[in-house]
């Protein structure tokens, strides 16, 4: 059965950050108050950032924060991040826009999901240059130069932010979202990748035909293997050829 979809998260699977969010994430949490590990903070890789907080927070004093107390650690958590991404830009991952571009001359869809909110999602993608085609109708072929002039012509089908689904990952929502943007009736016509145990399972809860784990986050093969999926891959540059695309 064809790949009509291909969902992927942003951070450490199509875009280099150089770990600026998990920083953020876990000195904002400190900041308030919390004393997440590392491996705290992993456990949370790839779910909503407000709902990674709250929790971080709830483990680490034994009660779950007031609203107040998460949203001053939530916009202290935005701020940090805004300064990393000013001081050192994200960018695509290596072979990341050549490869969306093969999928997409194929006349597959693409869409991209992450735990960030609308407004810091939309700075990322204008960071990357990335912009997102018109229309949620069915996109006819492209010419695969459109997404291979680097960050200034990636072009995307959809972005699907935490702030458009009720829960986030691992929910299969964001991908279920996905398909509805882009027009996509059949979850046995999904392809899912990211470098998060959280992303794994998002794939698998929403019944997607390959859910592929990539070893370009924090996770190594060990860890990330450890969850259910189809394929792991080095990257989602190595995506069209296990498509073959």
């Amino acid at each position: 059965m064809t790949i009509e979809l291909v969902v992927l998260d942003m951070a450490g699977t199509t875009v280099e950050e150089h770990g600026a969010v998990y920083e953020a994430l876990a000195e904002a949490v400190t900041a308030a108050g919390g004393r997440p590990t590392e491996a705290d903070i992993q456990r949370w890789m790839g779910a909503s950032k407000r709902e990674a907080i709250t929790r971080l927070l709830a483990e680490s004093t034994g009660q779950d924060p007031d609203e107040a107390t998460v949203d001053a650690a939530f916009a202290d958590f935005r701020a940090r991040l805004d300064k990393a991404y000013r001081d050192r830009p994200p960018a695509p991952l290596p072979g990341v826009p050549e490869a969306l571009g093969r999928i997409r001359a194929a006349g597959v869809k693409v869409a991209l999901t992450t735990g960030f909110d609308r407004e810091v999602t939309t700075a990322l993608l204008a960071t990357l240059g990335w912009r997102v085609a018109p229309g949620a109708a069915p996109a006819a072929p492209v010419d695969a130069a459109d997404g291979m002039d680097g960050m200034d012509g990636m072009v995307i089908d959809a972005a699907i932010c935490v702030d458009d689904v009720p829960t986030g990952r691992p929910a299969p929502y964001m991908i279920f979202r996905a398909m509805e943007v882009t027009g996509v009736w059949d979850v046995a016509r999904v392809a899912v990748a990211g470098d998060t145990v959280r992303d794994l399972q998002a794939g698998t809860n929403a019944g997607a035909r390959l859910v592929a784990g990539v070893l370009t986050g924090k996770l190594d093969a060990v860890g990330l293997g450890a969850e259910r999926h189809t394929h792991l891959l080095p990257g989602v540059a190595d995506l069209p050829d296990l498509l073959g695309l």
